[in-house]
């Protein structure tokens, strides 16, 4: 399994990320100092309709309702990147069950693992593994990302599980031909087979950070970070297919005009009103940027107006800001037909640019689609490491509870020198 190495001014970090993953079995996958652009993918209910509305169903489903707190417990035995979490909401007598993945060295072999819960998020257990040779032997594997599907796609029905990563970023740079791969499975999350290729590299740069979502046409649509146009250092592109297996229409989301700018890490949420939200990240030369989080809204899903416009940065009131590998959720809200939007970043800084006391410890929440300043709340894993590297609360897993009263929450940090993911669920 790899980390990718990401933005261009940070290769002595990233280097140094690299070695210290290493010693515990693993490469970097991405780096996340100031100028590093990172991955994204799907973290809380994977709607594209409805967002995460009626989830529960029997056992599972009123177990999820009725947890209100767990205390931060590893989600598997050993090393974990990447965390992302869904809970079933088109599976007919599965609804209720969260499914849970992340990337996981397998002796050299980049290996997804999909974790199930059927309490609401208190425990764990092992259900699946997707492997690949496009990964194995050390050809690297990276940030991938999970879903259901909310309705038919081509011969797949609604309840589909879609699993999508970075492959092959770890080939030696001579031979290196990136891709996004996608698996899919039809019973619940317990065997895996090979669907479709989204994008291969046409040169040695990269391909990162799948984001899955379904536009307002019905299309299954694929957003990715992309290294290999020449005019970009990297920036955010999309594709659709009708039925997951053959992909067009690209184009771009995200480019900014500086070359040197790397927006990266997309995740999409839809809201109730059919407004799509989009955030990511922008790592720059420019101090301004400088993997500040931001956001853009899309009418349908598929066009997101000029693609140079760099969108807006989500504050609080008193100026703080989130920077990498930002996640996005939404959550039902008593009173709110608009739900609210809940925001966290690896690292949050104050209006003048120094680390803020709760980073790590925060997530936000937004009652207005995102428009206005966001509020803080405490985050159920609070991630006790200050570095701003590939492991510590790097691109966490958000996911409501389907009454939007509680929040489970999948973060990594540091445990005896090696990176794992935690959950633990609390009550917002």
């Amino acid at each position: 399994m790899s980390r990718r190495t990401g933005h261009h001014h940070a290769r002595k970090v990233a280097v140094a990320a690299v070695a210290a993953v290493a010693a515990f079995g693993l490469t970097a996958c991405q780096d996340t100092s100031d100028g590093a652009s990172g991955a994204a993918s799907s973290a809380a209910s994977q709607d594209s309709g409805s967002p995460d509305a009626s989830a529960k169903s029997g056992a599972a489903g009123d177990a999820a309702e009725s947890l209100r707190k767990t205390a931060p417990t590893p989600l598997r035995d050993g090393a974990g990147l990447y965390p992302r979490a869904i809970r079933l909401e088109h599976s007919g007598k599965d609804n209720g069950r969260v499914l849970a993945s992340t990337v996981v060295p397998g002796g050299g072999n980049g290996i997804g693992a999909v974790q199930e819960s059927t309490d609401g998020g208190a425990s764990f257990s092992q259900v699946g593994t997707i492997a690949d040779p496009a990964s194995a032997d050390g050809r690297g594997l990276c940030c991938a990302t999970l879903y259901e599907l909310p309705r038919q796609v081509g011969d797949m029905p609604a309840g589909t599980l879609l699993w999508a990563a970075s492959f092959g970023q770890d080939v030696p740079k001579a031979d290196r031909h990136m891709s996004i791969r996608v698996f899919k499975s039809t019973d619940v999350g317990r065997s895996w087979t090979y669907l479709s290729t989204v994008a291969t590299a046409t040169d040695t740069k990269g391909l990162w950070e799948p984001e899955f979502s379904i536009d307002a046409e019905g299309n299954l649509v694929c957003h990715y970070s992309d290294e290999t146009d020449p005019r970009h250092s990297q920036k955010l592109v999309a594709v659709r297919s009708r039925d997951g297996v053959s992909w067009s229409g690209l184009h771009d989301t995200v480019a900014s005009a500086p070359a040197s700018d790397r927006p990266g890490m997309a995740v999409v949420r839809k809201l109730p009103n059919g407004t799509y939200v989009m955030t990511y990240e922008i790592c720059s030369d420019d101090p301004k940027f400088s993997c500040v989080v931001h956001y853009r809204t899309s009418p349908d899903g598929w066009d997101w107006g000029d693609p140079t416009n760099l969108g807006i940065r989500p504050q609080t009131a008193d100026g703080k800001y989130f920077k990498h590998a930002p996640t996005l959720a939404w959550a039902p809200e008593a009173g709110n037909p608009q739900g609210k939007l809940l925001l966290v970043g690896q690292a949050m800084f104050n209006a003048d640019g120094s680390k803020a006391e709760g980073s790590g410890r925060t997530i936000w929440t937004n009652s207005k689609g995102g428009e206005g300043t966001w509020k803080e709340i405490p985050a159920p894993v609070a991630v006790t490491s200050d570095k701003v590297d590939f492991c510590p609360n790097y691109s966490s897993s958000l996911l409501p509870s389907a009454d939007g009263h509680q929040l489970l929450e999948i973060a990594t940090d540091y445990d005896g020198g090696v990176c794992r993911p935690f959950h633990a669920t609390d009550g917002m």
